[in-house]
């Protein structure tokens, strides 16, 4: 092994083991450099769930005010290593510093978001679902719905584009509910996740076995999961497919979460003119959704929909945006926009403009030529794409097929809720779509046409443009997940994210004896 190239390894069992074998080897997206190297042939994932699950007890055991000082010291280490972290996402996920800290900085807010919620949730172990019910004539015989944790082991296994914060999401929550966690990255961006456990290991922060860790394939881990367990993906929904129907998870009915494609959308509204704040919200968020993380991100703006007499006003003005970006290494200052992560995203997004060109032209940028800022050959660098389908049909490829890459199309409706509903609805069900304008009309019914096709809608008027939170910025308070293509998942959403990793139970007898189990249990 070269000086510099580091060995990952996992954390299991309550130590640290390297694998066998040829191992995975991680490189710098811009330069090709090849950072890291990682294994996970050997190790023994029966007995790494097993020693996991065992790990449990000691979390059921304590309070939720006390997993969340947990979770609020592991926000604090991440902080407290945060330019290290940073410059690790830097080199090895292509991102600019300002994209490395979206990640960094996600992946504390979300753990220190969820030790607020366990300050209010207090001293129990359980928590109430709704209120209790008499159940027969008189007062004495009552029923009660509790949320109780699992006694198996969350697997969670993560995207490439978020190392760091798709790490935190999940883990924060199944903490939280009082179940022990085996992460497991993408391997391609595995150097900051791996840099992020060592940090949280050596820093003594949780139980030993409350957080499992693996540097490399699952191997046979999913084969040994068992009916306690939960399994949470981010990534393809060919994956997702895949996981779903594991001979383990049908046999033990374990419980699946997917997160999986999504073509979100943003409806600029009738009433979006130029010089409006609605317009200029709209073109920053598509804007940035195309450039941050170099459109690698699953809540990105996809479909852009635009009043046919305003579409040559949004494409001069996103193109005037998108032609000012820099491409290039992200360790140089001025460049504003890095590669995509490895060289196989490339062709993916190569691959997938093509077929997008199938019904829109290509108006901006170029999928195969570009002039990078300090790049080498080696560097999996493309340019910003803008396309226009003039005449969009529900059939259409940008209806059907998501380019992960800093790729977006324009489209025209023609200005009823019904049109631009039909369209947004074609994508087959997403994560977000966004609405803006100041039309409460048009809003409402727009929102209320697309909401059962969302896990989230944000609208966005005059009234909050100083204050709106981009739709691609993913909220622990709200729920992160989606129905159909998007993977019928649900994730966060504060306290709702708990049920996923808990077992609710009807609990039925004395008045008495089922109030008290209210009561701090």
């Amino acid at each position: 092994m070269s000086e510099g190239v580091k060995e990952l390894q996992s954390y299991v069992g309550g130590k640290w083991l390297g694998g066998r074998g040829k191992p995975a080897t991680l490189v710098n997206p811009a330069t090709g450099e090849t950072l890291a190297t990682t294994s996970t042939e050997g190790i023994d994932m029966a007995a790494a769930l097993t020693f996991a699950r065992a790990a449990g007890a000691e979390l059921r055991q304590m309070t939720f005010s006390e997993r969340g000082q947990m979770l609020r010291g592991m926000s604090r280490a991440i902080h407290a290593h945060r330019d290290e972290l940073i410059a690790l996402a830097v080199a090895n996920a292509g991102n600019t510093r300002s994209d490395a800290k979206f990640d960094v900085d996600g992946a504390s807010g979300t753990l220190a978001a969820y030790a607020d919620l366990a300050s209010q949730l207090g001293d129990s172990r359980i928590l109430v679902d709704g209120e209790a019910i008499q159940l027969g004539r008189g007062a004495r015989l009552f029923g009660q719905h509790f949320f109780v944790p699992r006694e198996g082991v969350a697997v969670h296994i993560n995207a490439f584009n978020f190392p760091a914060w798709g790490l935190a999401e999940k883990a924060a929550v199944a903490l939280l509910a009082g179940v022990p966690v085996v992460s497991k990255p993408a391997t391609s961006t595995a150097l900051l996740s791996h840099r992020l456990v060592e940090i949280l290991i050596a820093e003594k922060l949780l139980p030993v076995g409350a957080f499992s860790f693996l540097a490399g394939s699952t191997g046979d881990l999913l084969d040994h999961m068992e009916g306690q367990d939960v399994l949470a993906f981010t990534g393809s929904s060919d994956t997702g497919i895949k996981l779903r129907g594991g001979k383990s998870v049908l046999a033990h009915s374990v419980r699946v979460n997917v997160e999986a494609d999504s073509l979100n959308a943003a409806v600029l509204g009738p009433d979006g003119e130029e010089g409006s704040e609605v317009l200029n919200m709209f073109i920053g968020d598509v804007f940035r959704d195309m450039t941050q993380k170099t459109g690698q991100k699953c809540t990105a703006i996809r479909r852009v929909y635009v009043p046919r007499a305003r579409v040559p006003a949004v494409v001069d003005l996103l193109r005037e945006r998108l032609f000012a970006v820099k491409v290039g290494d992200p360790a140089r200052e001025e460049v504003t926009m890095g590669p995509l992560a490895t060289m196989q995203q490339l062709k993916d997004v190569r691959e997938g403009v093509g077929r997008l060109a199938s019904s829109a032209r290509v108006i901006l940028g170029n999928a195969t030529e570009v002039t990078a800022i300090g790049g080498t050959e080696k560097g999996a660098f493309m340019s910003p794409v803008l396309l226009h389908g003039d005449k969009p049909d529900p059939r259409d490829a940008v209806h059907q097929h998501e380019v992960f890459g800093p790729v977006a199309t324009v489209m025209p409706y023609e200005g009823d809720v019904g049109s631009v509903a039909a369209l947004v609805r074609a994508g087959g069900g997403g994560l977000v779509s966004s609405v803006y304008s100041d039309d409460k009309t048009f809003v409402k019914e727009l929102v209320l046409a697309i909401a059962p096709y969302h896990g989230r809608v944000t609208v966005n008027s005059s009234k909050i443009s100083g204050q709106a939170i981009p739709p691609g910025t993913v909220l622990p308070q709200l729920v992160h997940g989606g129905p159909g293509r998007a993977g019928g998942g649900e994730e966060l959403g504060g306290r709702r994210g708990l049920s996923f990793y808990m077992q609710r139970v009807a609990i039925q007898g004395d008045r008495a004896f089922v109030e008290a189990m209210s009561d701090k249990s």
